[in-house]
């Protein structure tokens, strides 16, 4: 793909400062900028920052168009990791004559990173871009796990047209689909209507208030495990640890527990993109919200510096296996526990009637699953898990 039709790359002047300001152990000095008239072979990058200016499809926030420079000048600022890492800027992405044609040059770039294995990480721009990034899942035929941290569902109507608050729906009805599964982290629920939470849990979808959340963050790591693509909706964080947003209330997440969700998302080793949305730059105080999203990078990217690749049960001895009779299963459930990280994985059963054959899928899990399990209970996250992989 020739990158160079599409993105006006990082201009230093323009975020104030130049690139020997920086010490060399700062990311300003380490990243690599993107030059579209040098040859570049993306395939030596492991990470790429995309910015996508565009908010035509944001709700009432047309500013965060202007969130990736500012996120930029926040995070070339930070000091870099331990491990060696090798990103990426390409600049901003020259958006559309439509939104229709941001989506499909985005979700084409996003594509042909995930093909040559680089991770791309989007600032937005409004929610909707959301929508974009799941498409290019669509395109290399790849099914989706989607993890959205975000207080609403961003549902929609079916007869709705597309915008950052109503974009879900777009993804549910695609055709052909390649959407296995959707989890929400985090939602309010005085914020989704009683129609919209039934819809949900109908569709067998995952969804996690913010107060659960917060009771046992932990919780949260089984499930960008298994997710593919996480977006992150900055309203879903607290208004006084993140003021740049116009949707963002009073309650959420604080800004430390939504950086331990990047890392958590980075750690995966599954997860092949990354995204953040709706910071409007007009409504920051003191470049609060900048700064924390810029966090979220640096974790997000620390996380990936530590995954721990231990997710391919090629070899049994690394992990202790636990099976245990449950009497509202089918089966005995059996747990995996690896050895190596001391995280958990449950076995859902994928049963093909016609051929008289049953596959296993490891569904990430933690520890709460398994004692629920000694207690004879079964997980809302294996049931829903084995309602969806057997409808």
């Amino acid at each position: 793909m020739d990158y160079s039709l599409f993105f006006n790359p990082v201009d230093c002047a323009e975020l104030g400062f130049s690139a020997e300001e920086f010490a060399s152990s700062q990311l300003g000095s380490s990243i690599l900028l993107y030059n579209p008239e040098e040859p570049l072979d993306i395939q030596q990058a492991q990470i790429a920052i995309i910015g996508v200016p565009e908010s035509r499809n944001s709700y009432h926030n047309e500013s965060c168009s202007l969130a990736p420079n500012e996120i930029r000048r926040q995070f070339y600022q930070l000091y870099r990791w331990s491990k060696p890492v090798r990103i990426i800027d390409m600049g901003n992405l020259i958006i559309g004559k439509t939104v229709e044609d941001t989506y499909e040059v985005l979700s084409d770039i996003i594509a042909d990173l995930m093909e040559n294995q680089v991770i791309p990480i989007v600032l937005g721009g409004g929610n909707d871009l959301a929508f974009a990034n799941y498409r290019a899942y669509e395109k290399i035929e790849k099914v989706v796990n989607v993890v959205s941290v975000d207080s609403c569902f961003d549902l929609g109507d079916e007869n709705q047209p597309i915008r950052s608050d109503a974009y879900l729906n777009k993804m549910v009805l695609q055709q052909p689909n390649f959407l296995l599964n959707y989890a929400n982290i985090g939602y309010q629920t005085y914020m989704n209507s009683p129609e919209s939470i039934k819809l949900m849990e109908d569709l067998f979808f995952e969804t996690y208030r913010v107060g659960t959340m917060r009771k046992d963050l932990e919780e949260v790591e089984p499930i960008v495990r298994n997710a593919d693509m996480v977006s992150v909706d900055i309203s879903a964080v607290r208004r006084p640890d993140a003021p740049g947003c116009p949707h963002a209330s009073s309650n959420g997440f604080y800004g430390e527990e939504i950086c331990q969700v990047a890392k958590y998302a980075g750690v995966s080793d599954k997860l092949s993109s990354f995204g953040v949305y709706e910071y409007d730059p007009t409504l920051d105080y003191s470049n609060q919200t900048s700064q924390l999203i810029a966090h979220m990078l640096w974790y997000f990217v620390e996380g990936f510096l530590n995954r721990p690749h231990d997710d391919q049960f090629k070899n049994k001895h690394d992990y202790r296996q636990y099976s245990i009779a449950v009497s509202e299963s089918l089966d005995e459930l059996v747990f995996y526990c690896s050895r190596k990280t001391g995280r958990w994985w449950v076995i859902v059963p994928i049963i093909n009637k016609e051929k008289d054959l049953v596959q296993h899928y490891y569904l990430p899990c933690s520890k709460k699953d398994y004692r629920l399990a000694c207690d004879d209970k079964i997980s809302e996250r294996w049931w829903k898990a084995y309602n969806k992989l057997n409808r």
